[in-house]
């Protein structure tokens, strides 16, 4: 009897074994990608997406993401080789070339399409026009970011001066302007989901319009990479996208629920039911963008709008910036 047992503690011991050596292999066969993103957020929810439903471990990557809080800070990294690829949005690329770079920071796969943020009154205003803003104080985003750019690109569509018309507050850290706003300062202000479905829901302020739906098609946000790095692991870069336009896919053909779902852990300190409205505000003006490709329009209204708010350095043609081979190959697979 104890033989048999003996036999069978051995077999199921070489069983773990083989398993717990199988997933060592399989550890050691990943390719490491180290990422880093502007900000954490649910605007950024097909990357979280391509995480949690294995997509990139489907391409054998480990992909770890770092969240390094401001464009500067993301460049940096990138530049320094702290990361591998920075997810941001795509100005920063201009302005890096503009300082003559000797290794350029390429765009090789656009993530969203839109400016993600909304215009947040204190007032319930029932029926709101722009020419409201008129007179009032409004807090922005950060000088020379895609946020504060595309929002007086869209105040000068309307007719609206943004350094004459309103009174415009753009001293204070993007991580305060919420607060600030909550703690009495301005009449309206420039908000990203979570923050804005939040103010509402608290009745602290109420969503007015979407600087998204008014700006048109951006790279708003995008993963890019040094050239050299690009050359040098073109096939982990058509990996990588090739995971993401999985998750983008999978997002378009999802409902906010189910994305909730899916990325719901990566914002524990969030309500899932505000998570499910942001994500439902950004589906519905198409923020998310279903496929990686990053087109030449786009690109030129971006460097209008950055022209625009007098943060253009020079004009970038397109194929200097942009690498539109890898998303290309991504989405013609079959």
């Amino acid at each position: 009897m104890n033989k048999w047992l003996r036999l069978g503690c051995a077999c199921v011991g070489s069983i773990f074994l083989m398993i717990a050596l199988a997933a060592c292999k399989q550890e050691e066969t990943l390719t490491k990608v180290k990422v880093a993103e502007v900000t954490h957020s649910i605007f950024y929810a097909p990357l979280y997406v391509a995480e949690s439903k294995g997509f990139f471990k489907e391409e054998g990557l480990d992909v770890d993401v770092n969240t390094t809080w401001g464009g500067d800070k993301t460049m940096t990294s990138l530049l320094s080789n702290g990361s591998d690829i920075a997810l941001v949005g795509s100005e920063t690329s201009i302005y890096v070339e503009a300082q003559g770079a000797k290794d350029p920071v390429i765009n090789f796969a656009q993530l969203t399409q839109t400016d993600g943020t909304f215009l947040v009154a204190r007032e319930d205003v029932k029926q709101f026009d722009w020419d409201q803003l008129k007179g009032k104080t409004f807090l922005g985003q950060r000088k020379g970011g895609m946020p504060q750019m595309v929002g007086e690109y869209v105040l000068n569509n309307h007719k609206i001066d943004p350094h004459k018309d309103i009174d415009l507050i753009q001293n204070i850290d993007f991580a305060n302007i919420a607060n600030a706003f909550a703690s009495g300062t301005g009449e309206y202000v420039q908000l990203f989901e979570p923050q804005a479905s939040l103010f509402e829901k608290k009745g602290i302020g109420h969503i007015v319009a979407s600087f998204g739906e008014e700006s048109g098609q951006v790279p708003y946000t995008t993963f890019m990479a040094k050239q050299s790095y690009l050359k040098k692991h073109e096939d982990t870069a058509v990996k990588f996208t090739r995971a993401i336009y999985k998750a983008q896919q999978w997002v378009e053909n999802h409902s906010a629920k189910e994305i909730t779902d899916a990325i719901k852990d990566e914002f524990d300190d969030t309500d899932p039911e505000v998570i499910e409205t942001s994500i439902e505000r950004y589906k519905k003006q198409h923020s998310y963008s279903p496929d990686p490709l990053l087109n030449e329009k786009e690109w030129e209204l971006l460097q209008t709008i950055m022209d625009q708010s007098g943060e253009l350095p020079k004009h970038i043609p397109y194929n200097q910036l942009v690498n539109k081979q890898i998303a290309e190959k991504v989405t013609s697979e079959k």
